[in-house]
């Protein structure tokens, strides 16, 4: 029987992939020790995955459950990458870097320290890396990462007053367009619609599809549309109250709900099918 494939999650909500090839038996939730690529890490487990699932390379084993020793290291080592962080700001201004220092995580054993920076260009980090080995006498890896990335990882408040949704659920960052402002009304202001990580808002992309199916139960955006005032053009839509302003050739504006354009549409569609029964009779 194949051993179950299990999704670990590491500081800052990275993810990785472990064969539970030991058959350790454990609970979600539950902090495990994992092999690593020099060593062993400590990570929480999330669930299981499918044994079809493809990873980037292959997954590496679970260990075993962490004790209370593992978790006391992980939480010294969490104060170890404070000053680590502190100690490589330091040397990215000596080495005059145009990057922006993010974040520092050490591995359970410390056999390896990863510092993750944002740049918006490539940058020759060769010296501050043998600056850093000697420092901390263990293999030093520098991860250029987003701006996305870099607000999931020192997390924050979005505008709506909530935890960020990268850092509190969210994970993985789908592709974002201002066509999304655009379906819902929005103002294309880059600071009314834009998150901490300066990047248009995730949460643009949650009512996507409530928008487009509400929205084509109106007619389009600048249609003309027949009002019991008169004649005139669809100018707003507001899906949350079900109704539409529509311009009048007047210059005045009428409110029409929702119910009144279906009723409207059922009216006309029962006059068509009509014309056409009755032309199939002749």
């Amino acid at each position: 029987m194949d051993a179950d494939i299990w999704e670990i999650e590491f500081k800052s909500r990275r993810t990785g992939c472990y064969f539970n090839c030991n058959n350790v038996q454990f609970e979600p939730g539950t902090h495990v020790i994992v092999a690593a690529e020099r060593g062993e890490d400590i990570g929480r487990a999330r669930w299981t995955m499918p044994h079809d699932h493809k990873s980037k390379g292959t997954p590496m084993a679970i260990i075993r459950i962490a004790s209370e020793f593992d978790l006391e290291k992980h939480k010294d080592n969490a104060a170890k990458e404070r000053d680590a962080v502190s100690q490589c700001q330091n040397l990215v201004r000596k080495h005059n870097l145009l990057m922006k220092l993010v974040d520092a995580e050490f591995q359970l054993d410390c056999n390896k320290l990863t510092f993750y920076f944002t740049a918006d260009q490539r940058v020759d980090f060769r010296e501050l890396v043998k600056d850093l080995a000697s420092i901390y006498r263990t293999r030093i890896e520098l991860r250029q990462i987003g701006v996305r990335d870099e607000a999931k990882r020192l997390g924050g408040f979005g505008i709506c007053g909530l935890t960020q949704c990268c850092t509190q659920w969210l994970w993985e960052f789908d592709p974002i367009s201002t066509q999304l402002a655009r379906e819902q009304n929005l103002s294309l202001n880059p600071q009314k619609i834009s998150g901490n990580c300066g990047r248009l808002l995730c949460c643009l992309m949650y009512e996507r599809h409530h928008y487009q199916e509400t929205l084509r139960k109106f007619p389009e955006l600048g249609s003309r549309y027949k009002t019991s005032a008169g004649d005139g053009v669809v100018d707003k839509i507001n899906i949350f109250t079900q109704e539409m302003a529509v311009k009048l050739d007047s210059g005045e504006e009428q409110t029409v709900r929702l119910r009144e354009v279906q009723r409207k549409d059922r009216r006309k569609s029962s006059f068509f099918k009509k014309v056409s029964d009755k032309s199939a009779e002749e």
